[in-house]
């Protein structure tokens, strides 16, 4: 199949913009618990409808009286946390328009962003982000006005605002049409400069409001067990924006957690207790490890492993079952997975916080069995993707038609084309207007509504989308065979003591890999053996640790033809990370920084 279009949902064409929600809800409903926020004790404390929409009003008020006007860019430069959504919904509430800057992006790019958009005023969390501008800011004749979150910038707009009549904010808010521009979104740019991702009103209302109403058991609350998430994903990214604005709009109590590590957020969603929340595969990832980790400490490792295979057998019967290839769990499995459920996956559950029965995942792609192992042990995760460009999803699995290992249908009123060379292309309301001062990039994107993507993938019979690669990220060997470097890689990092990986090889003989280490992982498996654990130059060239890495590999070479296979590989001693400019933001390989950074290891691995 080359094109699938899911047909949209009922629904009143959008209106007005999206800071209306905040007030209309207020309106509606003011004692509803709206938002969780932590306070300075580290407790979780309750906003009402009513409070948030007053202290939106109020910042509103503020940022008017600093010379704020509509259609104004503002930029904020903050981890998650609460100050982030009410700054943004003051600002859409004034016509504003938002520029969202990773809180670890350098000077160089802050200053690339915030010239490109002609920032005329931003907002930072601490001392550090404002240091970062100011090293910039004599190159930015535009900017007039920078806050600073930790030293007391909302208080000191409450009070610059104080005397303005609420009509003035209403006025701002009025003129805002679904066609106006809400934020300009850069992307990460996993090669080259970043580029300006213009997103309306409109893209978030669509892509919300149809996220709510297909996904229901998500965002609809069970009487005496209301709705609730918890929001870490970064909201200068698209996901963690989408997640806030459907959280808004659905009427979904949400709180928010700054750490995207286990370490911090797994006490947090422990005590916000969620009942969905959304986020990429490395968390589930984390999770599933986290509990082996424990179950081996304990020594219960092999009930564990027993217990996954019953949840993967499960919930794929489950599935085979929906789709008419099964009868469903036999009695026997039924009863296995009865009694896992009180002595393992209830634990998995509750150090998610006791109350998570769904998740929607992307960004990257999640490996079929832990989408089933989950599934099994009591949480539905939904497999989706999308862009920057498309206003997060494009595609997700829909509730009760789950296909693991492929990223789901096209949402909703969404069209999903698969081009002569394989490249997927989209069409929707949730696609971009385009890329800001950049017409030769928006018309290689954008053809008559279609979305090019960049993406390759291929859809089944039922319209469901399996990614198989990256245009750009194709590798081709001095031999001439094409590989796709993504499905390798992936099936590798299922290894729990694998971290990363990045699978070599353009104009080379054959492929091969650098391999980096999951710390917490690697302490434990030594401490399991009994041994020391000795230093990063040492580690690598632990003969057990390079079997189990070469392990990993196998099983990828699996997938793939000989020619495709890896053939070779190193373990590094250290992780890509973004802080060495070798991951994009979200957390994606910037490949060529890697093979500059590395290439004394990769010449090393195809010498005689």
């Amino acid at each position: 199949m080359s094109e699938f279009t899911n047909p949209p949902l009922a629904s009143a064409p959008p209106v007005g913009g999206l800071a209306d929600a905040v007030f209309e809800h207020a309106q509606e409903d003011p004692l509803r618990i709206a938002l969780g926020r932590k306070d300075e004790s580290g407790t979780w404390r309750d906003v009402t409808a009513a409070e948030f929409r007053d202290e939106v009003l109020a910042l509103a008020k503020g940022l008017l009286a600093h010379g704020v006007r509509f259609g104004d860019r503002v930029a904020i430069m903050s981890r998650t946390r609460y100050e982030w959504t009410l700054f943004d919904y003051a600002l859409w509430s004034v016509g504003a328009q938002v520029v969202p800057l990773y809180p670890t992006s350098s000077a160089e790019q802050v200053f690339w962003m915030l010239h490109d958009a002609q920032v005329s005023a931003a907002m930072v969390e601490h001392e550090d982000h404002a240091m970062t501008v100011a090293t910039v800011i004599d190159r930015l004749p535009a900017m007039r006005k920078l806050w600073q979150l930790d030293a007391g910038a909302v208080q000191e707009l409450y009070e610059a605002g104080g005397h303005l009549d609420d009509e003035v904010v209403h006025r701002h808010r009025r003129a805002v049409t679904p066609e106006s521009t809400a934020t300009v979104i850069y992307t990460s740019g996993t090669t080259g400069r970043p580029k300006g991702c213009v997103l309306s009103h409109a893209n978030f209302m669509f892509e919300t409001d149809t996220a709510i109403g297909r996904w229901e058991p998500l965002f609809h609350s069970r009487r005496g067990d209301e709705a609730a998430t918890l929001l870490f994903l970064p909201l200068a990214h698209v996901f963690g924006r989408m997640v806030q604005v459907a959280a808004v709009r659905g009427k979904v109590k949400f709180g928010h957690q700054p750490q995207l590590n286990a370490a911090a957020l797994l006490p947090d969603l422990a005590a916000f207790r969620p009942t969905f929340f959304l986020a990429v595969p490395y968390i589930f990832e984390k999770v599933f490890n986290a509990a082996r980790r424990k179950a081996e400490k304990e020594g219960r490792g092999g009930p564990f492993e027993k217990a996954v295979e019953v949840a993967v057998r499960y919930a794929d019967a489950v599935e085979a079952k929906a789709w008419g290839t099964g009868p469903g769990p036999s009695t026997a499995l039924r009863m296995q997975h009865q009694l896992f459920d009180k002595l393992v996956y209830s634990r998995i559950r509750d150090a998610m916080g006791g109350r998570v029965r769904h998740a929607m995942s992307g960004g990257s792609a999640m490996d079929r069995r832990l989408g089933l192992f989950f599934a099994g042990a009591g949480v539905q995760i939904y497999e989706g993707y999308g862009l920057t460009e498309s206003t997060a999803a494009a595609t997700a699995n829909p509730p009760g038609r789950t296909r693991y290992g492929t990223v789901g249908q096209p949402i909703p009123g969404t069209t999903v084309h698969i081009a002569d060379d394989g490249e997927i292309w989209l069409r929707g309301d949730n696609v971009f207007q385009g890329y800001l001062n950049d017409t030769k990039a928006t018309d290689a994107a954008l053809h008559d509504g279609w979305l090019a993507t960049g993406d390759l993938g291929a859809l089944d019979e039922d319209g469901y989308l399996t990614i198989t690669g990256r245009k750009k990220e194709i590798l081709v060997t001095s031999g001439g065979k094409s590989v796709s470097p993504g499905v390798l890689e992936e099936r590798v990092r299922d290894h729990p003591l694998v971290a990363q990986c990045i699978v070599v090889g353009n104009d080379r003989p054959y492929i091969a890999a650098l391999v980096t280490l999951d710390g917490e992982a690697v302490e434990h498996w030594l401490q399991m053996r009994g041994k020391a654990v000795p230093g990063p130059a040492e580690l690598v060239r632990d003969p057990d640790l390079e079997t189990e890495v070469r392990r990993a590999v196998v099983a990828a070479n699996t997938l793939v033809s000989q020619a495709e296979s890896i053939r070779t590989f190193r373990i590094l001693a250290h992780q890509f990370t973004e802080e060495h400019g070798l991951l994009t933001p979200s957390l994606k390989l910037k490949r060529k920084a890697i093979e500059n950074a590395y290439a004394a290891e990769v010449a090393a691995l195809y010498r005689a």
